[in-house]
This record gives structure tokens, sequence and C-alpha cells, in this order.
């Protein structure tokens, strides 16, 4: 995509005629904004949306972020093939609400952004992003856990404020290709097998512990969980359980938390879920998870059930896990691996 670094002011027009001070302080950083400028000067809708905008945060990410971002393949060729992509990447770069650097501590948010498009997002209120300070920094959560920092904040103007992010935010995927770009792919092929595939794709506001007995109704991010009982779309139930900043489901650890996906969010756990045991108490000093079904086993030949015809992805990437003291302390890391096991700060 070819990026024009043109003055906002004159592609903009009329437009922003009203919020003079964001087109002040878009313009007065243009050494390291004139990219994110050009974008929005080629959407004339995201630009009214703006223009009529209030209470709002802008994450705006700088020239280096956005160039490198544009000339990755996949995303040349994603843009090539949507014309509606780029709107709907700078749509899930605006927060419903005023978020100074000050708003964010270690304890996570996931705050709701302009992203809002069903073509792209199922959720209640907008697409979410997660939010929180790691290491004194106010860092940003999306997709496959990947992160962006803010390397300037609290840029302010009148209807919000603006700040300056060091990486693109990825608008979360469906729930296949989040599953199967996590190299989780024992879980799209269940998924698959269970013929429920197009009813989890289909569905608005889901909670996933990755199968319709693993499938939750409702968003549940981990600030969110509790020692509760939840239904899922099966109509069943799942036992909840928050022992030393852990969270369990049945006797399932949750090993990988808060993977964003575009109609909610997964939560990946170290075993399967038996809807005829629900009363069954997690092993808290267990290094590995019993079977939950009599008579099964785990495979000892190194092979995955269910992986036969699904494609492994080319490159993974890094997914993080919560590590710390939960219910506000402790710091998030990056891993490549997608089944190592950490507490998750929760509301417990």
């Amino acid at each position: 995509m070819q990026i024009k670094n043109l003055s906002l002011l004159a592609l903009a027009g009329t437009a922003f005629a009203q919020q003079s001070n964001l087109t002040e302080v878009l313009t007065s950083q243009n050494s390291t904004l004139s990219t994110l400028i050009g974008l929005l000067g080629q959407q004339p809708a995201i630009l009214q949306g703006l223009a009529q905008a209030q209470n709002i945060t802008i994450l705006a990410p700088s020239n280096a972020a956005l160039e490198e971002f544009l000339k990755a393949p996949a995303v040349m060729q994603a843009v090539a093939a949507d014309p509606g992509l780029v709107a709907a990447i700078l749509s899930y770069h605006v927060l419903n609400g005023t978020y100074y650097a000050s708003a964010f501590t270690e304890q996570p948010q996931f705050i709701p952004t302009l992203l809002q498009n069903e073509t792209y997002t199922n959720i209640t209120g907008g697409q979410r992003v997660q939010a929180q300070t790691v290491g004194g920094n106010v860092t940003f959560f999306t997709a496959l856990r990947e992160n962006s920092t803010v390397s300037q904040g609290n840029l302010n103007f009148t209807a919000g404020t603006v700040h300056i992010i060091d990486k693109v935010l990825s608008v979360p995927g469906s729930i296949n290709t989040t599953l199967q770009q996590a190299n989780l792919t024992a879980a799209v092929g269940a998924i698959r097998a269970a013929n429920v595939t197009s009813t989890l794709a289909a569905a608005k506001d889901l909670t996933i512990f990755i199968l319709s007995y693993h499938v939750v109704g409702s968003v549940l991010y981990s600030p969110q969980i509790t020692n509760t009982s939840l239904t899922t779309l099966g109509g069943g139930n799942v036992t909840v359980r928050v022992i030393n900043e852990t969270v369990y489901v049945n006797e399932a650890k949750v090993v990988v938390p808060n993977i964003l996906v575009e109609n909610g969010v997964v939560h990946v756990i170290d075993g399967v879920l038996n809807p005829n045991n629900t009363s069954v108490q997690p092993d808290t000093s267990a290094s590995t998870r019993a079977p939950a079904y009599s008579g099964a086993s785990t495979a000892t030949d190194g092979s995955n059930p269910f992986t036969s015809g699904v494609e492994a992805p080319s490159t993974t990437p890094p997914v993080a896990t919560e590590t710390g003291a939960g219910n506000g302390g402790g710091a998030v890391q990056t891993t490549t691996s997608s089944t190592q096991a950490a507490p998750m700060r929760t509301a417990a």
C-alpha cells in the first residue's frame, strides 16, 4: 500500500473543523505520525467519525510501527483483498473512553474500541484491547498476546487524548485462524471433528476453554473470573475455581489466558473437560493432568489426536502468559510456548 505524506488539514477539510485541537496534536507530531496522518487522509469515514466523537483515546502507531506493519507480505495481501481492512484497523486503535496514562495499572483492563463492524468483530460494545502497565510502561495486548508499548503519552485534545505506540495492534481474527496461528492444531481438529466450526464462527460474545462443552455464552476476561459455575453452549456446567491466583475449569488449569478473537476470548487449558464430571477437584500439585474420561490415556508416540488435515503454522507468534501476584501484581512475560503454566490475575 502506498502511503502519501500529506497534511491532515488539507485532507480532512471541514471534517476536523470542530476538532482543531486534535488536528494540532497530530500535526505537531508530524515527524512521528506522518504515516498515520496519510492513512487517515485516505479514510474520510474515519475522519468524520473522529470529528464527531467525544471521550475517546487514540492509540497512534508511530511511523516506524506502521511502515513495518504495512510492508509485511501477509498484510499487503490482506489489504489488497479487503479494502475495508484499513478502516477496521484504524477503528481498533480508538478506545471508547478517555484513558490517560495514569489510568493504567498492573491489573489488566479490557477496553472497548470503536471497532464494531460485524465483518471484523462480533462482541457487544466493540472489540476489546487489553491494557495494563508492564515494568512501568503502558502496554496494550491483542490477538495472539502481541503487545505494543506507549512511547509518548497524554497528548491531550478537546475530546480525549492520544498515546503514540511502537507497534500496530492486530485486529483479532476468527477462532479457527487464531487457534491455528497459535499452533493449537489439535483444538482446531477437535472443533472440526465436532462439526461446530460454523456454529462458533457465527456466535456472539463467547468464552472458549479450548466443542460446545468448552464454550461459555458470555465474554469472561481474566479479571472477571471468580469461583463460580458457568453454563456452556452445550447446556452443561463447568466449575471455575481460583486457587493461589491460578484458574481451574473443572480439573483443568488455565495455562494461557486472554487470547482475543473476533467474537470473544480464548483461555488455553491443559486438559479436556468432561461434562459428566463437574465435581472433580483440581490437583494443584500435579505436573500433568489425569485423563478426564475413564479409560482414556495420553498418547505416548508423540502424536496428537484430531490434527490430521490441519495445517500447522509456518511461524508461531509469541504468546504471553501472565505471572505474579495477582489482583494488580505481577508482570506479563512473553513466551513461545502455548502451554506454559502461569498464574493469571483474576477477580478472586
